[in-house]
């Protein structure tokens, strides 16, 4: 593993060279209506490249939850009753700050999540996407006119939920925050959102000083960092009307278990083990491009990651020498030192999970053919063949810089060892036929279908989403915005009342 990490410690609450994204704003507080002291205690930021304090948050509490709820719920009804036009012009303005400071913001996402460069650079083009998309979503045709008796009007219109809680998971913090704020805002939501703990600037308080500047009433945006209390009491907490939460499938389960108790709406959008399958008659070399992008972008800490490569028996040999090749030439490090291809894994226990996987893999009967190494944080791109169902790295998802690599015989083969599992969130095909890639397409059970590329996509304008343990059903961006974050009123309307037989 070549591994760069050179770096001497720099602070990141300089206000004269970062005065939008300064860290005086939020030093152990939160915000809710402006920026104020926690009452649940403080959280550090650690930063997993160096394992250094990067700053220090408030931590939200069952008070701080509760407080923040019934500020949201008070704000909203002016904002659901402002001309959509107004709200249009808020978010409009959000993304433009934000493609303006993406040159402060992006050494946070870095710095935060391990993330490289060019990563953040996406992320922040992304999450800039998603406002507009939002921003346009604000003035769409809001219901329907429906066929009704002679004499009464019938209509149903999209009204919002209230106050929506968002509770987003570390590795893409900036987009898997702001894909569900902006478009509950622009649909006349109040929002409380509760970043992951270690990605509190990024996943958070970016988007507080966002939506601060472009004017956003006050009240309407609560950002509230902590950990699994603070997620119960959203869940419970009588002002939240929906739960909106991506992260991983254990924790999903919990926030549905208890959302549900409290009759909330729920969109849970959970783990995958994604199966990219690469067919007989595909180019090797473009094929083995494609599979390691997908296994090993941001170390593999991606929900959409490839995490089966299931590779044609013909083609087997090929696609891993190739893929081996690759793990050897991409450098490991700090993403600040320089230009690498991983940075860290976020934690050291998530780091122990991912290598203890391996090491189960291995004494089941796989190859390690690649890596398995690491230092610190760093993971070195893996490699295991040989694996089959029953074996911790085929069976789990892993959420590490590991290419799972399975032979299958024939296209049946592949479409039984792609359904394998209770995960149904992405699949890719890479084939020189599209005809064959769609037939064979028809038969995964995934949300997400991409033929003739790897699994990692998502964007502004697609629905996202899963099937089984990826998720409840729910759809978010692009058309499924206004479903998800309103409900339908029934309206009807007569000139005047008339009298009924009693």
């Amino acid at each position: 593993m070549t591994l760069l990490q050179d770096r001497p410690a720099k602070a990141l609450d300089d206000t004269a060279a970062a005065p939008f994204l300064a860290d005086s704003q939020w030093r152990d507080r939160l915000y809710s209506n402006g920026w104020v002291p926690s009452l649940g205690g403080r959280l550090e930021v650690i930063e997993p490249a160096t394992g250094q304090v990067l700053t220090r948050v408030g931590r939200a509490g069952r008070e701080d939850v509760a407080a923040a709820a019934a500020a949201a719920r008070a704000a909203q009804p002016a904002w659901a009753a402002l001309a959509p036009d107004a709200r249009q012009a808020v978010l409009l303005k959000a993304a433009a700050l934000l493609a303006d400071k993406a040159g402060e913001a992006a050494p946070w996402i870095m710095r935060e999540t391990g993330s490289v460069e060019a990563k953040a650079a996406v992320e922040l083009e992304h999450a800039a996407g998603f406002v507009r998309q939002a921003a346009m979503m604000a003035t769409e045709a809001q219901g329907l006119l429906l066929p009704s008796s002679e004499g009464r009007l019938s209509m149903a219109r999209r009204v919002p939920l209230g106050v929506v809680a968002v509770i987003s998971p570390f590795n893409f913090p900036l987009v898997l925050s702001i894909r569900a704020v902006a478009p509950a805002l622009a649909a006349g939501n109040a929002v409380v959102l509760k970043p992951d703990p270690r990605t509190p600037v990024s996943g958070g308080f970016l988007i507080a000083r966002l939506f601060e500047d472009a004017g956003l009433p006050a009240g309407l945006l609560h950002v509230l960092p902590g950990d699994a209390e603070a997620g119960d009491a959203l869940c419970r907490d009588p002002n939240i009307a929906m739960v909106a939460f991506t992260g991983s499938t254990a924790a999903g389960r919990k926030v549905g278990e208890t959302a549900c108790a409290h009759l909330k709406k729920v969109a849970l959008e959970l783990g995958g083990k994604n199966p990219l399958i690469v067919l007989d008659d595909a180019d090797p070399d473009v094929a083995a491009s494609n599979a390691a992008w997908g296994a090993w972008l941001h170390q593999g800490q991606i929900c959409m990651t490839a995490g089966r490569i299931l590779v044609q028996q013909g083609l087997h040999d090929a696609l891993v020498e190739r893929l081996v090749a690759k793990a050897g030439q991409l450098p490991v490090g700090d993403p600040t030192t320089g230009r690498v291809a991983l940075g860290p894994l976020i934690s050291q226990a998530q780091l122990e999970r991912v290598h203890a996987i391996v090491t189960d893999t291995v004494a089941a009967g796989a190859t390690l053919a690649a890596g398995g190494t690491y230092q610190g944080l760093f993971y070195a791109p893996t490699v295991l063949t040989g694996v089959r169902p029953g074996m911790r790295a085929f069976d789990e998802e892993i959420f590490g810089p590991v290419a799972v690599v399975a032979a299958f015989a024939d296209d049946a083969e592949a479409a039984v060892l792609a359904n394998r599992g209770d995960y149904g969130l992405a699949a890719g095909i890479i084939t020189s036929s599209v005809g064959r890639g769609m037939s064979l397409g028809e038969r995964l059970d995934v949300g997400h279908l991409h033929i003739n590329d790897q699994t990692v996509e998502a964007g502004p304008h697609s629905p996202f989403g899963g099937m089984g343990a990826s998720g409840n059903g729910s759809r978010i961006s692009g058309p499924a915005n206004l479903d998800e974050f309103t409900t339908w009123r029934w309206t009807t309307v007569k000139p005047a009342a008339t009298p009924y037989p009693f």
